[in-house]
């Protein structure tokens, strides 16, 4: 048996999974935000609930986390959740729980979750792309996350947006301190930013999705700014990693014309006579954090 555990900002979810990847038992509840300790403790009695609701008593434990833990110090950092940064989260819980628990960044959950059973399902390496309040990635190789030295591996989001035009140049602030990531231009608020600043007046990026599909003019001219972005951004991607699959999650991922045309757009940016990397949307939707967690473990 295996638990996996989501920390959000706002909840925390947990699973657990057999050997096959059948669902025994699932619970969300609301996160202590604000209280390290309390989280701990949380995330500690979600464990034993889960257990006893799935008589899995000695489970191996997974944590997704939007952070990471650094190699440097052993502490949690570039999290959203800011109350677990400069914590040792997973040696917390070691102690706390009285087993090993290992602990990846969200992202990276989501594509190990996609590429064991969902839409990248035996696919050899697989780029697991998360696009909603942030921008992020992960990166899974023969069924295995891959970390990196520094801990950021697929954090494709701050890098620059490449091959700008005159207008996206230099770009917005990014939180990270950086103008012009990823991030800025192809999460939600920065669809909802570009869309304003082109006179289309203020939305959030499903306002925008909806009145493109109602053949409002702007909405439209918007996602089509939006899918060349995404195009340029994942064919640096390919260029590096050369995935077998890139899948992808979060709630632009519901955005329907992404599949077809932004395969089509990245084939003038690839490196290569032709770029036959499919694009997939996930298959198990916002489900696929927690299960990734719970298959951090060899399976």
């Amino acid at each position: 048996m295996r638990i996996g555990i989501d920390l959000g900002g706002t909840k925390i979810e947990g699973i657990v999974l057999d050997e096959n990847g059948n669902e025994q038992a699932r619970r969300r509840i609301a996160a202590p935000q604000g209280h390290y300790q309390q989280t701990v403790e949380t995330i500690a009695g979600l464990v034993t609930a889960l257990e006893h609701e799935a008589d899995a008593a000695g489970a191996s434990i997974g944590v997704g986390i939007p952070g990471a833990v650094s190699p440097a110090s052993g502490k949690i950092k570039n999290a959203n959740s800011t109350w677990i940064i400069g914590h040792p989260l997973d040696k917390d819980l070691e102690a706390r729980l009285g087993r090993p628990v290992r602990i990846a960044n969200d992202a990276n959950c989501f594509a190990v979750s996609e590429a064991i059973d969902g839409a990248a399902a035996g696919a050899a390496t697989v780029f697991g792309v998360i696009l909603g309040t942030g921008v992020g990635g992960g990166v899974v190789i023969d069924g295995k996350v891959r970390t990196g030295l520094n801990a950021i591996a697929g954090e494709w989001g701050h890098n620059p947006l490449p091959w700008p035009n005159d207008f996206e140049h230099p770009g917005a602030d990014c939180y990270c301190g950086k103008k012009g990531c990823i991030e800025t231009f192809l999460s939600g608020p920065g669809m909802a930013r570009d869309h304003a600043a082109q006179g289309g007046g203020t939305l959030t990026a499903e306002e925008i999705t909806s009145a493109a599909a109602k053949g409002d003019t702007a909405a439209q001219d918007t996602l089509a700014r939006y899918q060349d972005r995404l195009a340029r951004a994942l064919a640096t991607m390919i260029n590096i990693l050369d995935p077998d699959v890139i899948v992808l999650g979060g709630g632009l991922s519901n955005i329907g014309g992404l599949y077809e045309t932004v395969p089509r757009l990245w084939q003038d940016w690839v490196f290569s006579d032709r770029a036959d990397t499919p694009l997939h949307k996930n298959k198990h939707g916002d489900s696929s954090g927690v299960r990734g967690a719970a298959w951090l473990w060899d399976h």
